[in-house]
């Protein structure tokens, strides 16, 4: 199951928009900022239906 969530880059501070998909379970992988294009970590917590997603900067 694939939801669209925005949040806010820990370095430039742009809203930005990531696609989940949240068959996967629980995730955490680095993409780039789409404004800024550096490396965000984002974890992702899911049972199949409730969700929380975190995005940090490399470093955190």
């Amino acid at each position: 199951m694939l939801v669209t969530d925005r949040y806010d880059c820990p370095y430039c501070g742009e809203e930005c928009e990531a696609v989940l998909d949240l068959s996967g379970g629980d995730q955490q992988y680095v993409e780039d900022c789409p404004v800024c294009c550096r490396p965000i970590v984002f974890k992702l917590q899911t049972d199949g239906e409730e969700w929380m997603l975190d995005v940090y900067s490399e470093n955190e």
